[in-house]
C-alpha cells in the first residue's frame, strides 16, 4: 500500500476515512509521529487522490491537509473529577442528615423558579436523591461528560454541558409552573449526550453519500434517552428537555466553530461555569 496522505489531524483523518469509505476505496490508517497517515493500493492510489480533491473543493471551508490545527484537543479525563465533585457533596449532604431539607431548599421546584429563585436550576444538580441515584449520575458524567470535553475542550464543554442542565430545568419549570421539584445532574448528562449527537449529526452531514447516515446519531441518542431516561423515578421531561438543550447548544457549536476553542477561551469559559456554580450556591444560602 502506498502512503497517499499524511500527517493528518484525527478530525482529518476522520473525515478522510468517511470520504474513502463511501466512494468504495480500502484504505489503511496509522498514527505518525506528526499526525495520521492514511495509505490506499496501489491501483486506488489516484481515485483516491481525485476522490479528496473533489471533496475538498465541494466543501471550501475544510482544513487543507497542511494545515496543523494548534487548537486541537485530546483526551481529558475531567470527567472522573466532576464525578468524584458530586460523590463529595452526596457524602456531605448524607452525613449532615439535611438531604431533605436540601431538596426542599435547593431542589428544582417549578413553583420557585419562576417566582424568582432561578439558582434552583443550578443547585439541583448537585443534588441527589441516593446512592443509586448519584452512581447512575457519575457514571453518565465519567462518559458523556469527558467525550464532549475531548470534542470541545474541557472548558467549552463543561460550560455547554452545565448550560444544558440549567436550560433543561428551567424549561422543565415552565411546562410544570407548581406543584414538581427534581433534583440530580441527569438533565446535564442528557444534555451532553444531546451535544454529541448534534456533533456526529453535522460532522457525517457535511460528507458525500453520509447525509441520511447522519440522522443517525440523533437517533441514537433519542433511543438512549428512551432506555436511560424513563425509569420508574425519573424526570423524563426534564431529560428530554435537557437533551433538546443539549442538540441546540451541539449545532451552534458546529456550525460556529471549525475547530476547538484555544486554551485562553478554555480557562475563560471554565471559570464561567464555575462562577455560575458558586454565584448559585452563594444565592441559594442567602449570601447574595
Amino acid at each position: 500500500m502506498l502512503i497517499t496522505f499524511e500527517n493528518l489531524s484525527a478530525d482529518q483523518a476522520d473525515t478522510y476515512r468517511l470520504v474513502l469509505s463511501s466512494s468504495g476505496i480500502s484504505y489503511r490508517s496509522r498514527k505518525g509521529k506528526y499526525g495520521w497517515d492514511i495509505l490506499v493500493n496501489d491501483t486506488d492510489y489516484e481515485k483516491a487522490i481525485n476522490t479528496i480533491e473533489q471533496y475538498l473543493k465541494e466543501n471550501q471551508d475544510f482544513h487543507p491537509t497542511d494545515e496543523t490545527l494548534h487548537h486541537e484537543c485530546h483526551k481529558t479525563f475531567t470527567g472522573l473529577y466532576v464525578s468524584a465533585i458530586l460523590l463529595v457533596f452526596h457524602v456531605a449532604i448524607t452525613i449532615s442528615n439535611d438531604s431533605e431539607i436540601f431538596v426542599r431548599t435547593y431542589g428544582s421546584s417549578a413553583f420557585y423558579i419562576l417566582h424568582g429563585e432561578l439558582y434552583r436550576s443550578v443547585t439541583s444538580l448537585m443534588i441527589h436523591a441516593n446512592a443509586m441515584h448519584l452512581a447512575g449520575n457519575m457514571l453518565g458524567i465519567a462518559i458523556f461528560g469527558t467525550a464532549v470535553c475531548t470534542i470541545t475542550g474541557w472548558g467549552v464543554g463543561w460550560f455547554m454541558i452545565l448550560a444544558t442542565g440549567i436550560l433543561g430545568n428551567l424549561m422543565n419549570a415552565v411546562l410544570y409552573k407548581t406543584g414538581h421539584i427534581s433534583i440530580g445532574a441527569s438533565t446535564a448528562v442528557f444534555g451532553a449526550v444531546g451535544i454529541l449527537a448534534a456533533h456526529q449529526f453535522f460532522k457525517k452531514f457535511k460528507l458525500p453519500g453520509q447525509r441520511m447516515r447522519a440522522w443517525l446519531p440523533l437517533g441514537a441518542g433519542l433511543a438512549l434517552l428512551g432506555f436511560l431516561g424513563s425509569g420508574e423515578h425519573s424526570d423524563l421531561a426534564a431529560h428530554l428537555f435537557g437533551f433538546m438543550s443539549g442538540i441546540i447548544l451541539g449545532a451552534f457549536y458546529g456550525v460556529l466553530l471549525k475547530q476547538p476553542a484555544a486554551r485562553t477561551y478554555q480557562i475563560g469559559f471554565f471559570l464561567i461555569a464555575i462562577s455560575v456554580l458558586v454565584i448559585s450556591w452563594m444565592r441559594g444560602f442567602g449570601y447574595w
